[in-house]
């Protein structure tokens, strides 16, 4: 996506080092460091005692099946796997191709913090082969394309940062991509700068439909987009503070690229979207009508959710292209508060009735699949 710190910042090496304000957000999702079992792989079993047939067990340390988690990944063959990952820093990419559906992956600490798959590609990155460069789907830490896909307490990240790279224009950095219909993220952690978190689909005709439940993301520029059929429940976004830029906007929370055919784009409910950036200095949304779908009309509804001041309230939206005006797309807001919903100029902040909102919730989104009935 075009160009226009982490509030867990990454080092280059890729290691989690978290603010005070950060631990403070976080740790409802954690489990304190003196309660965790002292095995890796905590109450989920290990390699010498396992609980199915269809467990796989990674541990950087090597006392699992695998040392990285792509390496389980091929292990793996048709569908139902699941992967128990120990704590530890795995900085690698990881892909799962369409053929291995029904996976799950699980954090076995049950804390997000603790296992983080990271990488340091963006757009712009040469391919090591000459090639060319990533763009930004390949740019991804983890790609998901399975259908039936789960993660419980797992950090993506990708680490790239421009600062180190002030010759490369291809800034997008994307932590995870995922694709496939029925994906779920429970307390997971998407860190990143510019396209963090890639919410999509196979194909355009592919409704694929997500759901993020009490999940974290941040980053600056777009950090939340594509044509996924998503809903965001109990999230915090994050929008960061950006030393490169003297003015706002400083960026964008999403920039959902929803087919024109698909009658849902993204929901976000009952949320929250805090910022260390200045106040008014991001825009909520703007609309993403990529070259490939110029017929794409983005879907956004954002409900119930606290928005602080760190979004422009006076004009939350703002256009990608001037040839599809936010106006023109599918933007709206229920029963929001904080400081960053204070509607002044109400031609910039459609509303939606109480009769509109009754359709606007997970049940209309996401039809007969309830993956929140399977949260632990």
């Amino acid at each position: 996506m075009p160009s226009p710190h982490l509030e867990l910042p990454l080092t280059r090496r890729g290691f989690l080092i978290a603010s005070a304000g950060a631990a403070a957000a976080l740790s409802l999702t954690g489990t304190p460091a003196q309660a965790r079992p002292r095995s890796p792989f905590g109450r989920f079993g290990s390699p010498t005692a396992r609980r199915t047939a269809t467990t796989l067990y990674v541990d950087t340390q090597g006392r699992g099946d695998f040392t990285t988690v792509q390496a389980a990944v091929d292990a793996t063959t048709g569908s139902g796997w699941t992967l128990v990952i120990a704590p530890g820093t795995y900085r690698e990419t990881v892909s799962l191709d369409a053929t291995r559906t029904e996976a799950t992956w699980i954090g076995a600490s049950e804390d997000p913090r603790d296992v983080v798959i990271v990488h340091d590609n963006a757009a712009g990155t040469p391919k090591p082969d000459g090639s060319g460069t990533y763009g930004t789907t390949g740019s991804a830490t983890t790609t998901l394309r399975a259908d039936g896909f789960t993660a419980r307490w797992i950090t993506f990240a990708n680490d790239w940062l421009r600062a180190d790279h002030p010759g490369i224009s291809g800034t997008q950095a994307v932590a995870l991509k995922v694709m496939g219909d029925r994906s779920a993220f429970h307390h997971c952690h998407f860190l990143g700068h510019q396209d963090t978190l890639y919410a999509d689909s196979l194909a355009l005709t592919v409704f694929a439909r997500q759901y993020f439940s009490h999940c974290y993301a941040e980053g600056d520029v777009d950090f939340v987009f594509g044509r996924a059929t998503a809903v965001y429940e109990h999230c915090h976004f994050r929008t960061l503070d950006r030393t490169d830029l003297a003015a706002a906007p400083y960026g964008f929370v999403f920039a959902p690229s929803t087919a024109g055919a698909n009658p849902r784009g993204y929901l976000v409910t009952r949320s929250r979207i805090s910022s260390a950036a200045p106040d008014a200095s991001y825009k909520l949304a703007r609309p993403w009508v990529p070259s490939s779908d110029p017929t794409a009309r983005p879907g956004l509804i954002v409900r119930d959710t606290h928005l602080g001041a760190g979004l422009d309230a006076v004009a939350p939206y703002t256009n990608m292209s001037n040839s599809y005006p936010w106006q023109n797309q599918r933007f709206a807001e229920y029963r929001n508060s904080g400081p960053g919903a204070e509607i002044t100029v109400p031609e910039n902040r459609p509303q939606l009735s109480d009769e509109q909102a009754e359709s606007a919730t997970r049940d209309a989104f996401l039809g007969d699949w309830k993956p929140w009935q399977e949260e632990c």
